[in-house]
């Protein structure tokens, strides 16, 4: 059976990454390992074992073109509206908070934030499947 251990993004700027990450969800660098052309930066929290892979290419001097194939990472908290507010006072400008429903009953409660790249990321309310 394979286990999940990282998720792998390509950034432009390692310090606004690694400040965004940190900010943003508690991600600390875990490991760096710089080599010839690139850098590899794992963040990680004491929440879980999977970490977040940030690669630097140092030849790189614009913005990747995340194209239309890219979806979104995600995250799950206890406390999406304090989560949300958090945020806000941080200047991280989260998206609006949101709710999905299936079959009339709640299955959601989320907002999006983009990172300094153009990811985005989903932070979810904890609760039914995401835990």
């Amino acid at each position: 059976m394979a286990k999940a251990i990282h998720s792998m993004i390509r950034v432009l700027d390692e310090q606004r990454s690694v400040a965004f990450y940190d900010a943003a969800f508690g991600l600390k660098v875990a490991d760096r390992y710089p080599f010839d052309g690139f850098t590899l930066i794992y963040l990680s929290n004491p929440e879980t074992g999977f970490e977040l892979e940030l690669t630097v290419n140092a030849d790189r001097g614009t913005p990747y073109d995340l194209g239309d194939g890219y979806g979104h990472l995600a995250v799950s908290v206890d406390d999406l509206a304090a989560e949300h507010a958090r945020f806000e006072e941080a200047g991280l400008n989260p998206g609006a908070l949101k709710q999905m429903d299936r079959e009339g009953k709640p299955f959601a409660r989320f907002f999006f934030v983009t990172d300094p790249d153009g990811y985005k990321i989903e932070v979810l309310e904890r609760g039914g499947r995401f835990l």
